[in-house]
Order: structure tokens, then sequence, then C-alpha cells
């Protein structure tokens, strides 16, 4: 008897799901991803074992942790500058105090993943996945954040130069865009930092430094922004509806509640 053979439609399924990046596809069918699995779940190396690749690799050269499952790994105060994490799981993992500058987080998935005061100067997040993630006091100064931020701490964060703009190069995927909503950026030093048609619906910019930011079209619907320092901003188009914009001081370019 010969083989059966998958319709059309299931073949083509089979295929996406194994060609297509791990966190991207996952942003599509999170309904059956399965959190309890152990790639989501377990570690596949120690601590131990990580600072004998950095050991390995010798001063200054980058190690290779892409597409390994770090999760709930305490991994507070390693040198990973320049470090190749693409498409790892770092569910849980300690990254506080770590070096990380100049890494790769590409399509990083790293539930409440925790980076406080860690250094991720120049670091590349594109379409990483860190919702609930704490970002408190990290230097994020210069990275590209097309990545999920939701319900993130970022409090006291250095985010200057940061690039959460959108990536307007493959819309059949959807629009790729930086997203901080519901997160708290409280303190945080955006200046300079584009977040032109980034989502950051309720995130709370209170005390935070929006000198020369560029929110056009960004979607802000909901956000505090008391005590914020606004020079300069540009919130041409941008979505502001029921925003708490009372406090913010400097701003003028464009600002228009109810805009869209």
């Amino acid at each position: 008897m010969p083989p059966k053979r998958l319709p059309i439609v299931a073949a083509a399924t089979f295929v996406l799901a194994a060609l297509m990046p791990m966190p991207l596809f996952a942003q599509g069918m999170l309904s059956g991803l399965d959190m309890t699995s152990p790639r989501m779940t377990k570690a596949e190396m120690s601590r131990t074992e990580v600072e004998a690749l950095i050991a390995a690799a010798g001063q200054g050269k980058p190690i290779d942790l892409s597409r390994k499952a770090l999760n709930g790994l305490d991994l507070s105060g390693l040198n990973l500058a320049g470090a190749d994490l693409t498409a790892a799981t770092v569910n849980g993992t300690d990254f506080s105090g770590a070096d990380l500058s100049g890494a790769k987080l590409d399509q990083v998935w790293g539930l409440k993943a925790d980076f406080t005061d860690a250094d991720l100067a120049g670091a590349n997040l594109f379409q990483a996945q860190l919702m609930d993630a704490n970002f408190s006091g990290a230097n994020l100064s210069k990275t590209r954040l097309v990545a999920d931020l939701s319900r993130a701490s970022l409090v006291g964060a250095n985010l200057k130069g940061a690039d959460l703009s959108a990536d307007m190069r493959n819309q059949s995927m959807g629009m790729m865009r930086g997203t901080l909503n519901s997160a708290d950026l409280t303190g945080a030093d955006l200046s300079g930092a584009n977040l032109s048609r980034a989502a950051a619906e309720f995130a709370d910019f209170s005390g935070a430094n929006l000198q020369g930011v560029d929110l056009r079209r960004a979607e802000l619907a909901g956000a505090k922004f008391d005590g914020a320092n606004g020079e300069g901003a540009d919130f041409t188009d941008a979505d502001l509806r029921s925003a708490a914009l009372g406090g913010l001081l400097g701003a003028s370019k464009n600002l228009r509640t109810g805009t869209k």
C-alpha cells in the first residue's frame, strides 16, 4: 500500500512550522504553544558549563549559546559581551549585572527573565519575546528593540538612542515593532530614542527623560507621562487617547490628545 500523503494545506503548515523561527511562529500560534514542555521550562546547560565556554573562548571572544535552553539559570555577573543567544529560551533566567553588550538576542524567548543592572548596550533584540522581564537599571542604549516587552519593568533604565521603531520591510508577517504595553518606564532615560509606530499603551513614563524622542504614530493610549521631560519629543499622529499628559513637561510638537 503506498504511503498516505499529507493534504496540501496540512503539508504547507508543517513546512512553515519547521522553517519559521520559533518566537515569531509562536507569536501567531500562542494558544497552541506548550509552555510546560522541557524546552520552555528546563535548562540544558549549567552555569558552570557556561563559564567553561567563556574560559575556553578566551579573552574578549564571544560564545555561542544560540538555540540553547537556559531557563532558570543564574548567569548573573557573567561576561557575555557579543554572545550569540539567537533563539535561546531564557524563561526566568537571571542575567542581573551581566555584560551583554553587543550580544545577539534575536528571537529570544524569556518570560520573566531578570536583566537588572545588566549592560546590553548595542545589543540586538529583534523579534525577542521578553514579557514581564525586569530591565530595571539596565543599560539598553543604542539597542535595536523590535521586541515584546509588555509588562516589563524598565525603571531607571538607560534607553538613550534605542530603536523600537516598526520594521516596515515585511508586512506580510504583520507589523514588527517594539512593544511596551503596560511596561513601567518610571525614571527611564529615553532621550534620542526612536519609538515611531511603537506600541506603548498604558505604559508608565512618569519622570522619564523623553527629550528628542520620536513618537510619531506611536500607540500611547492610556499612557502616563507625569513629570516626564518631553522637550523636543515628536508626537505627530500618535494615539494619545486617555493618556495622562497633565504633568508632561516641555512637549509641544504635535501634541494632541485623541489623535491617531
